[in-house]
């Protein structure tokens, strides 16, 4: 059976192994899309593109090293005998209609080892180096006519491949897999269910997981109670309205409890440009309070700050002690507000600067700045006078009951720069390094969930050697392939925050 009306998404699939879609093709409602003429499969194998009898399709790579290449004759004939990259001659005993079988008709299945048309559409190789394969990406390729994908198999296809064609490289994520066919699959079906005509109800590709950037609503079905667990009563209520509200919440509510990373996507509703299916996206007011009402795990209150204003170094690389500035204080007390953090300590040993402080303070908090200005003093309140290190390291054990991991910050933490600051100082590199080197903003924000940690903030220029010898970890420069990296530290401070907690954390 044909549906009339409805254009056919052609699907051209370049693979060593055709049989490995056969059975996922040829089920459930992969099967019926291609008996309605939904969409078309075409499987051409690179092996009948060779000039030996073997019909060898790999090579051994340049340079050495394991594994074998997939050699660029077969997969650029194959390629232009679709209409793809520069029009290339075909000799004649590599014509497809000679070599292979006559296609099957749709009901033998719909599915063709080749189609000779010239072919246009979207060129796409299954790589684990490519773009992400979202929602998003799979909602523009249901919007094609036709579509190429590109298998590889073993260490890939020769590289050059992507100089003779317009590639786009798509990823199902950050692993390793035997060949591309089973991301094409995922192509396939991810594709097609978007399709009109493919699911009994065209608004349920809507409501699915990703479809508007949010994890999808749970669902239930009867019996109305198993074994004490029950329907919620809202979904037997009736009442439309209010089931639409509980499932948006829900959907809300799951996305932020297992994939909070996504609403950072999510621009604010009437702000935000419309998806594919021309539906409105983004956050409303009601769903920024929803969010912001819910309970979850928050690292900030695991993180603290201690600007250091001793030990440092002056400009000839030598430790020193400086005085306070009044910007520093304010907006990084600020910023620690708006992230959570445990508290922010400002560290001097020098009396008159704790002086200066303690006015500070005494004016924001508990004076009239901070009856004027509830927001400012709420923020100062985070500020914590200290010492030294030590002693801010000991406020911090106290409160968790367990000693802080502490985490050092540099503009500028090369292998060269090490040696420019262990000549000017005069210590060795035992005396200058973290215990453990670097570690990564992604993995520092996953620590903060389950213990505390302290970043150290260096005013004048940076952490004295002794102080990063303290460390921990160092965490990375904040533009290291960037010619100019000099932030003030109070903007280090809040981009730091930023990327170890990101707005959900």
């Amino acid at each position: 059976m044909v549906i009339w009306g409805l254009l056919t998404l052609k699907i051209n699939i370049i693979t060593l192994f055709p049989e490995f879609f056969q059975g996922p093709l040829s089920s459930g409602l992969m099967q019926r899309a291609v008996e309605n003429g939904l969409v078309e499969f075409n499987f051409i194998n690179p092996r009948n593109f060779t000039d030996d009898k073997r019909q060898t399709v790999d090579d051994r790579p340049y340079g050495g090293g394991p594994g074998m290449v997939m050699l660029l004759q077969p997969l650029t004939r194959a390629l232009r005998s679709l209409g793809h990259g520069a029009a290339g001659h075909i000799p004649a005993e590599h014509d497809p209609a000679e070599q292979l079988p006559a296609s099957p008709s749709a009901d033998e299945g719909g599915f063709a080892e080749h189609s000779s048309g010239n072919a246009s559409g979207r060129l796409l190789s299954m790589s684990p180096q490519g773009r992400p394969l979202t929602q998003a990406l799979v909602r523009e390729l249901s919007a094609e006519k036709e579509l190429t994908l590109i298998c590889g198999r073993y260490e890939g296809f020769d590289a050059r491949l992507n100089d003779l064609f317009d590639l786009e490289e798509v990823s199902l994520g950050d692993f390793v897999l035997n060949g591309g066919e089973t991301a094409a699959l995922a192509v396939c079906e991810a594709v097609s269910r978007l399709l009109p005509g493919f699911m009994g109800h065209e608004e349920s590709g809507d409501e699915e997981s990703f479809s508007q950037g949010l994890l999808e609503y749970p669902h239930y079905t009867r019996p109305e109670d198993f074994e004490g667990l029950t329907v919620p009563e809202i979904l037997r209520s009736g009442d439309h309205a209010k089931i639409a509200a509980w499932r948006r919440e829900r959907s809300l509510a799951s996305t932020l409890k297992k994939r909070p990373e996504l609403l950072e996507r999510i621009g604010l509703a009437g702000l935000s440009k419309q998806d594919g299916a021309g539906k409105a996206t983004g956050l409303s007011t009601s769903d920024l309070e929803f969010l912001k009402n819910q309970p979850r795990k928050l690292a900030g209150r695991n993180l603290y700050i201690a600007l250091l204003h001793y030990p440092v170094l002056d400009k000839d690389g030598k430790s020193t002690a400086v005085s306070l500035t009044n910007l520093d204080i304010h907006d990084i007390s600020r910023s620690s507000c708006s992230y959570g953090l445990g508290a922010f300590f400002v560290v001097t040993p020098l009396q008159d600067q704790r002086f200066i402080l303690d006015k500070v303070l005494e004016h924001w908090v508990c004076g009239p700045g901070g009856q004027s200005n509830p927001d400012r003093k709420q923020a100062l309140s985070k500020v914590v006078a200290a010492d030294n290190l030590e002693e801010a390291l000991a406020w911090v054990e106290r409160k968790h009951g367990e000693a802080p991991l502490i985490w050092g910050s540099s503009a500028d933490w090369t292998a060269e720069a090490e040696k420019k600051a262990r000549r000017r100082s005069g210590k060795s590199k035992k005396d200058r390094l973290p215990a453990n080197g670097t570690i990564s903003f992604d993995e520092a924000g996953k620590i903060l969930y389950t213990r505390p940690a302290i970043l150290l903030l260096g005013t004048s220029h940076g952490l004295a050697p002794e102080v990063v010898a303290r460390c921990d970890h160092l965490l990375p420069p904040l533009r290291r392939a960037s010619d100019y990296n000099h932030f003030s530290v109070r903007c280090a401070a809040t981009v730091l925050l930023d990327r170890l907690l990101g707005e959900w954390g």
